[in-house]
C-alpha cells in the first residue's frame, strides 16, 4: 500500500489549518505557499474536505478554510479515507470489494486482514491534535484509542 500525494497533501493542508487558523479562516494561497503545494492542487482536495464536513470554507478577500470541529476530532484515518478511498492494503481484505473466489481457502487471507487492522488501529489512533503535538509515535499510540468521529 502507498499513500498517493493526494493523502499526504490531506493532512498537510488539515495540520496547517489546525496550526495557523486561530478561531478565523485561513486563506489557501497562504497555505499553497507554506506547503509548497499547487493553489490547483490544494483545491481540488480542500473540496472533498469540505464535501466531508471536515471543513468550513468562506469566500471574499478574509476567506479560508478553517476546521468544522476541534483537530482532536479528526484522525490521520479519517483523512486518509477521505482523500484515498481505502486503506486497505489488498483488495481482498477490503470489506467492501468482492471477495477472491480463494478466500475462504486462503493461506494468506488472515495476514492481510491482520495487516489491514494494524494499519487501521494505528491511523485510527493519531489525531491532528497528536500531529500538532508531536505525539504520533507508535509507541504513543499503541493504545489504540478510537475515534469520536
Amino acid at each position: 500500500m502507498r499513500i498517493s500525494t493526494k493523502g499526504r497533501y490531506a493532512l498537510r493542508l488539515m495540520l496547517d489549518i489546525a496550526r495557523h487558523s486561530d478561531g478565523g479562516f485561513v486563506p489557501l494561497r497562504d497555505i499553497a505557499g507554506r506547503q509548497d503545494i499547487s493553489m490547483k492542487y490544494l483545491e481540488q482536495i480542500v473540496s472533498q474536505l469540505c464535501k466531508a464536513g471536515y471543513l468550513k470554507s468562506i469566500r471574499g478577500p478574509q476567506g479560508g478554510y478553517k476546521l468544522a470541529r476541534p483537530a482532536r476530532e479528526y484522525t490521520a484515518g479519517d483523512i486518509l479515507r477521505t482523500a484515498e478511498g481505502s486503506l486497505c492494503p489488498v483488495s481482498c481484505a477490503d470489506d467492501e470489494a468482492e471477495k477472491c473466489p480463494r478466500y475462504t481457502s486462503c493461506e494468506m487471507a488472515v495476514f492481510w486482514a491482520g495487516l489491514r487492522a494494524a494499519i487501521d488501529r494505528y491511523v485510527d489512533a493519531v489525531t491532528l491534535e497528536d500531529l500538532m503535538n508531536g505525539n504520533c509515535t507508535p509507541e504513543a499510540c499503541a493504545g489504540g484509542r478510537q475515534s469520536g468521529v
